[in-house]
């Protein structure tokens, strides 16, 4: 009976420590829902995908924000109706790194092409925890010249609405949105 019960013994421990492909989370697939529902303002899905608390990246910049806060900034964002592109996507170790490229009304007026950046997306019980992001092309000097016009003719134009810069909730959204086409009809009022 020995010889029955310890290959049996052996043969079920083994299964149960093997990982189950058909159980496991694709994280990858969690990423691309994430980039599609920022794409479509699907906050319901997003709010599934993402962890109570998420940390962003960008260079020396780092937040944490509850998942109420990091909606408030993917609201201001989707106001320049973003396009995310997913370039590349692949899952490295627990993380799942994508290339993305990003446009938007905001992105195309200051940057005057797509943000091309890797980001790193980190998880925590199958939720997206961080995004970590490095910018590719990011071109500095065309942004602050833009940035520094934009800024320099509002506030001589239209000084109510120079808090556009740092208002990051819809109403600061709009307002940009508004700064920039107010900016860019200039030639045109009379």
């Amino acid at each position: 009976m020995n010889k029955t019960i310890i290959p049996l013994l052996l043969f079920t421990i083994g299964m149960l420590s093997c990982k189950n492909p058909q159980n496991e989370i694709d994280k990858v697939e969690i990423a691309k829902q994430y980039f599609k529902s920022i794409n479509n303002s699907n906050y319901s899905k997003i709010s599934k995908l993402i962890a109570d608390t998420i940390i962003t990246i960008e260079g020396e910049h780092k937040n944490t924000y509850s998942k109420k806060e990091y909606f408030e900034v993917l609201k201001w964002d989707s106001v320049f109706k973003p396009n995310y592109k997913i370039v590349t996507i692949t899952k490295e170790n627990e993380n799942v790194k994508a290339k993305i490229s990003k446009i938007g009304k905001r992105i195309a007026f200051l940057h005057e092409k797509p943000f091309v950046m890797n980001q790193t997306l980190s998880f925590q019980n199958n939720k997206i925890a961080s995004i970590k992001t490095d910018y590719l092309n990011f071109d500095y000097q065309t942004w602050d010249k833009n940035k520094s016009e934009l800024l320099s003719w509002v506030k001589k134009h239209h000084p109510e609405q120079i808090r556009f810069i740092t208002n990051m909730t819809v109403s600061g959204g709009v307002s940009y949105v508004k700064a920039i086409k107010l900016y860019k009809n200039r030639d045109n009022v009379l």
